[in-house]
């Protein structure tokens, strides 16, 4: 049988070079010389502190012997957590994925190692590695496929986190992938999966699937909220929900309301708001049930001039201006509304326009969901920029010097669903106004 070369023929063979003796070398290393004459001897295995040590003391780059490590600690004794814990996260570390691949691919011949690779995994989620985590995952998933497990469920809920980005199509099958997996979810995890599967597909404007992921996240949360109240029950894990259950409820309100918003049907969503408003039925009385009553509250207030605008009723707003004038990160949407109300309704917003004139260039804005994703903010000031082309096109008269065309844009995307290939042109113009150029 060919020999192959170990970690410790490697140190044999630098010694020799450089003329030093076991002592010397364990010296200028930092480890004990008992120790590094036992694992030269192949009485002991080499620890991973001792590995880092071994490789810096002989000017090697960290990671010089990773692969021969992987074979060590696998193949040429009985794999011991105790190494291949550290080991792992330094992998991780230094983004030696083709190390972490071969050794989770390996231990997963045994199930007994799943629930000790996902710790690794969750720990490296947690430090926001990404990849690293999402390789374990991955292995980790695949080897719990047919066992419908709470952790299988937690590995594609943890991978779906990680996909998400900035591209729609990858975003919708993200969430397409783990969609089926939410009920298996434990109940601290699910309510928030169901809370980020209704924000992604909002990002795509699926209305239908937002509407119902809004019910199930109002079922589950009221459920969960009867049931931990009249029994004292907490989860089983102990771990705690991230939100109040009480505010998951609300929340869900809201969301049912801000689709029938976005469906344009504005009579219905009137009837939903006053239903998060209400906090009266919440059984806790504290200041962070006070706090998020008020938000609530502050969020029914802004949503109710807004539909109330865009049902065609002029009379609100001025008051409407007037409330979004002291909050910033509303006054952007609140333009948009208005704009389109205006185009709607044959409005003159003029004074708005004026008055806010400073947040129509593109910028970053929050909403019920926290900061807006790039696409998201990117799609809803394209649609503004249309609603305010339309609005001065055809309400102002202007001459052939006052409009001058800024730039051309021609995009073409792959419509999977209706399996079409969609073309958008874009064209900006700059239009020169004067208050004697208005009707």
């Amino acid at each position: 049988m060919e020999h192959t070369v170990k970690i410790r023929d490697e140190i044999a063979a630098y010694l020799t070079k450089h003329k030093l003796s076991i002592n010397q070398f364990a010296i200028a290393s930092g480890i004990h010389s008992g120790t590094l004459s036992r694992v030269m001897k192949g009485q002991q295995a080499l620890a991973m502190n001792h590995l880092i040590r071994v490789t810096s003391g002989m000017g090697l780059p960290e990671d010089y012997f990773y692969s021969k490590y992987v074979d060590e600690c696998l193949y040429d004794s009985t794999p011991t957590w105790r190494r291949l814990r550290p080991f792992l996260l330094q992998c991780a570390a230094l983004s030696r994925l083709d190390c972490i691949e071969r050794v989770a691919q390996n231990l997963l011949d045994n199930l007994l190692y799943a629930p000790l690779l996902f710790e690794v995994a969750e720990e490296l989620f947690e430090q926001k590695n990404w990849q690293a985590a999402a390789l374990i995952y991955e292995n980790v998933g695949a080897s719990e496929k047919y066992q419908h497990s709470e952790r299988l469920a937690l590995c594609q809920y943890r991978l779906f986190l990680i996909n998400l980005g900035d591209d729609p199509q990858q975003n919708l099958i993200a969430a397409s992938l783990f969609e089926n997996y939410v009920d298996k979810l434990d109940e601290i995890n699910q309510l928030d999966a169901l809370k980020q599967l209704a924000h992604t597909y909002s990002s795509l404007r699926k209305w239908d699937k937002v509407g119902k992921l809004a019910e199930e996240i109002l079922r589950v949360a009221a459920n969960l909220y009867d049931l931990h109240k009249e029994s004292n029950r907490k989860p089983n894990n102990g771990q705690v929900h991230k939100r109040p259950l009480y505010a998951y409820v609300l929340y869900a309100q809201l969301l049912r309301a801000y689709v029938l918003e976005e469906c344009g049907d504005h009579k219905a969503a009137l009837e939903i708001i006053p239903l998060y408003m209400d906090g009266n039925w919440i059984r806790e009385d504290n200041e962070e049930v006070r706090r998020i009553i008020a938000q609530y509250q502050d969020w029914g207030r802004a949503n109710t001039y807004l539909n109330r605008l865009m049902d065609g009723q002029f009379e609100v707003l001025g008051e409407y201006v007037e409330y979004i004038s002291t909050r910033e990160n509303e006054i952007f949407i609140a333009l948009f509304r208005i704009v389109q109300a205006a185009n709607r309704y044959n409005w003159n917003v003029d004074h708005v326009l004026q008055r806010f004139s400073g947040y129509i260039r593109h910028r970053k804005y929050s909403s019920i969901f926290g900061e807006r994703n790039n696409q998201m903010m990117s799609d809803q000031h394209k649609q503004f920029c249309s609603e305010l082309a339309t609005y001065y096109l055809s309400r102002n008269r202007y001459k052939g010097d006052e409009v001058s065309m800024q730039g051309v844009d021609l995009s073409a995307k792959l419509d999977s669903e209706h399996h079409v290939i969609r073309g958008t042109i874009s064209v900006d113009f700059e239009i020169a106004i004067s208050d004697e150029k208005r009707w």
